[in-house]
């Protein structure tokens, strides 16, 4: 009896170790999307015609975290009000409060949490709402260090917009960037950069982000090459981006073409989404 045991034994568990699948890392879905501003007259592409596709969109991608560009406050309340496991940080560009567009940070509070966020400002006088260099604009980020409910895990997420004409402004907006990170940062935090950088990631306003940091289109398992900016169907550029460091990878990069509420264009911008694990 004693024989026959040991060789059932023998014979089961190394199959129920084979069987066991490996524990999944943790995950976290993150989102840049620039929102186009709500009081733009588009005709029927204006924000009271495609509204709720922004919101069934949400509901369906169910990010952890999007960074949101161009956001008027009215836009972020409807958001806010129609996406109920959604909230938001942010300030206004124009005064830090509620004036103007935002960059704002969007988080499903079932999933993440944070634990303190800011403003800072794409100028020479970061500190307060100013605009720098040759920009056009005045131009804001938003940051928030934020903790995962499921694993744990704190990061530091930025949400950003540089300038559509300065090219100095782009250059140094990039790296006063890095140096942001540094100094928001002094737990060696992983980092997630989004936004809408207005040049494609190989242009060399970009270096300072791009020789930091890794890109999730070009380094996910699963990507593509689509055009994030699209103007109605009238344009074809790659100028949203997601860079991040301190994640063991990125599993899949996605440019969201899918429509919505029966909408061709959710936005004259593409959402991208990527997917990083801890």
């Amino acid at each position: 009896m004693r024989l026959k045991f040991f060789l059932i034994t023998a014979i089961i568990l190394p199959a129920v170790f084979c069987a066991a699948k490996p524990a999944q890392l943790p995950e976290l879905t993150v989102m840049s999307y620039n929102i186009r501003l709500g009081s733009a007259d588009d005709g029927t592409n204006s924000w009271q015609f495609r509204c709720p596709a922004s919101v069934l969109m949400i509901e369906d991608l169910k990010p952890d975290v999007i960074g949101v560009q161009e956001a008027l406050l009215p836009q972020l309340l409807f958001l806010d009000e129609n996406c109920r496991s959604y909230d938001y940080v942010g300030a206004g560009r124009e005064d830090g409060k509620k004036k103007g567009e935002y960059a704002a940070i969007i988080y499903n509070k079932k999933t993440v949490s944070v634990v303190k966020w800011g403003t800072f400002w794409l100028s020479e006088t970061p500190e307060e709402p100013s605009k720098g260099w040759d920009a056009a604009c005045i131009r804001s980020s938003t940051w928030a260090v934020m903790k995962s409910k499921a694993s744990g895990n704190k990061f530091l997420f930025i949400n950003t917009h540089f300038d559509h004409m300065g090219e100095n402004a782009r250059r140094e907006s990039a790296a006063l960037m890095i140096s942001k990170i540094s100094e928001l940062n002094p737990d060696g935090l992983p980092v997630v950069l989004v936004g809408d950088f207005n040049v494609e990631y190989t242009h060399p306003a970009l270096s300072p982000v791009t020789d930091s940091m890794k890109n999730a289109r070009k380094i996910a398992a699963i990507t593509d090459s689509s055009a994030t900016y699209h103007g109605w169907g009238k344009a074809s550029e790659v100028i949203d981006h997601i860079f991040y460091t301190g994640f063991r990878s990125c599993t899949r990069f996605e440019t969201v073409t899918k429509p919505y509420a029966e909408r061709k264009f959710i936005s004259d911008h593409y959402p991208v989404e990527a997917v990083l694990v801890f």
